[in-house]
């Protein structure tokens, strides 16, 4: 894949936390990208914290002003889907829902060009089933990142049994523009980053309603026993527990056995509403309390 086509445009759907995420990392690497959302507030509130984000890392002399200044106008809005028959990438943030996942996709494949890559950033749903929706199947492909977008290195390329060598070789190449590592995973329930993850997250979960330790103390122990930046409860609020929730209860219908059946705590904090950092509240306060 060359550079200039990398260049050319980039549309994101969903202005979320993921999408919004996406959008500024390819303005900051240099790329023109159309952030679309059906919803006007959160095209602003997203504008908006995309701003505040970069302010910040002039702040922390991660980018220069002028940089950011022109990362922030590589970004256009939109409420419809018109951008996307110019688009060389379509990469698809929207809600974790299949159907509207293949809805959208269905609608991608007819408006955008027909060599355009459509990637989808579902962290759990089949690829080949939302390929599935469109007539061009072989340009379809996972490109899973990680929250928050600007900070996590990861991208994983998910690849369903249609998939063309160009759309891998395109999408691997992207990630790298994008300044991320990509890795290589077969599409499965999952993946290998959301099923790994899960995992120890349940666990964690399982631990603390078992009263092996608090929550922080599980963290620490994998912290500072086993190297990880972040323990896994803390790292679960920060996802979203009701996307948590929403994931292991999708591994465990399709995967079966107990392994990813959600935990009753979890259940029960995405019932009160305390979905993690975006809450206020999940297995800590946010923004946390000072000691």
């Amino acid at each position: 894949m060359s550079q200039d086509v990398a260049l050319e445009r980039l549309v994101v759907v969903g202005a979320g936390t993921m999408g919004r995420g996406i959008a500024q990392a390819a303005a900051v690497a240099g790329i023109p990208t159309s952030l679309v959302d059906l919803s006007d507030h959160t095209l602003a509130d997203a504008l908006a914290h995309i701003e505040r984000t970069l302010a910040g890392a002039v702040a922390r002399s991660k980018l220069t002003a002028e940089a950011a200044r022109e990362a922030h106008a590589r970004i256009d809005a939109a409420t419809h889907l018109a951008d996307a028959s110019r688009a060389t990438v379509v990469i698809e943030a929207i809600v974790e829902n299949l159907d509207a996942k293949r809805d959208l996709f269905s609608r991608l494949d007819a408006v955008s060009p027909p060599e355009a890559l459509l990637a989808t950033n579902t962290s759990s749903l089949s690829i080949a089933a939302i390929a599935a929706a469109t007539r061009s199947s072989h340009r379809v492909i996972g490109m899973h990142f990680f929250n928050p977008v600007h900070i996590m290195k990861l991208v994983e390329v998910v690849t369903h049994p249609a998939t063309g060598q160009d759309a891998i070789d395109r999408t691997t190449a992207l990630a790298r523009r994008l300044g991320k590592q990509p890795i290589v995973v077969r599409d499965s329930p999952g993946f290998a980053s959301s099923r790994l993850g899960l995992t120890l997250g349940l666990e964690a979960m399982r631990m603390l309603e078992e009263g092996v330790a608090t929550a922080e103390d599980i963290d620490t122990a994998m912290e500072l026993g086993y190297g990880h930046p972040m323990g896994p409860l803390r790292v679960s609020d920060i996802v979203g527990l009701d996307v948590r929730l929403n994931i292991a209860s999708y591994l465990h219908r399709t995967l079966g056995g107990t392994r990813f059946e959600p935990p009753t705590v979890l259940k029960k904090k995405v019932a009160a509403g305390e979905l993690g950092k975006k809450s206020g509240r999940g297995f800590y306060e946010w923004p946390p309390t000072s000691s």
